[in-house]
């Protein structure tokens, strides 16, 4: 390693135990999502463009007209969730992978789906790198959700929808819990928990947050016309 790039290691090390400690201060307890958090260098994930503001509490662009999510906004919606080694999980939208990678260090099994091909391709590549080997990724429409796998323990959605997204809750186990933002498609959202139960679904809103909607259908390319 070049002096120079060890000086650039060294910095992102110290950028990412501040971002740790930015967790724990906005509420962030489970030591098992912060533990997540300190094995998935989040500068992998990130375009080089972007390097310098890998450990940023901020969304930034990955491509394809998309973000990789603020790392203080993936902590607290994975919180919500609920964690257990045991449960098998739905991600709608793998983009850049590292929300896929806190996840997989998290439950037992994770399902992602991905509707551009560009982005998924370069998310799996890196989930291989950084042995995330309980993943399961897919190309396709995040609204139908994956019903030859379901039902699922726990499913998270990082796109917002105006309603509750009834598809994906009809794939959701009994018992389980689904996050998502809900809301409209331009301005603030709210993360919303949907718990799951014999008698019907409980609902609580959580924080603001501004996503990109969750869009149907298939992308006609994989230019900057997207979700």
């Amino acid at each position: 390693m070049l002096i120079g790039e060890e000086k650039i290691s060294e910095a992102l090390a110290a950028q990412q135990i501040r971002l740790v400690m930015s967790l724990r201060q906005a509420g962030v307890t489970d030591a098992k999502i912060i533990s997540a958090f300190e094995r998935i260098p989040r500068d992998f994930f990130v375009p080089p463009t972007f390097q310098d503001r890998s450990y940023d509490e901020t969304a930034l662009p990955i491509g394809m007209g998309q973000t990789i999510s603020d790392p203080n906004v993936v902590a607290r919606m994975i919180s919500a969730l609920g964690t257990g080694k045991r449960l098998k999980v739905l991600e709608i939208g793998t983009g850049s992978g590292y929300q896929t990678a806190i996840l997989s260090h998290l439950y037992r099994r994770v399902y992602s789906i991905e509707r551009h091909s560009t982005l998924l391709a370069d998310a799996k590549a890196r989930l291989e790198f950084v042995k995330c080997f309980n993943v399961t990724t897919q190309l396709g429409d995040g609204q139908k959700g994956w019903p030859v796998q379901s039902p699922f323990d726990r499913i998270i959605i990082a796109a917002s929808s105006q309603n509750i997204p009834d598809i994906l809750l009809g794939q959701l186990a009994e018992d389980g819990v689904m996050v998502t933002p809900v809301g409209p498609e331009h301005g603030v959202q709210k993360v919303t928990r949907i718990a799951k139960n014999r008698d019907g679904i409980d609902v609580q809103d959580l924080f603001d947050v501004r996503f990109l909607p969750l869009i149907g259908g298939m992308p006609e390319t994989d230019g900057i016309t997207s979700r």
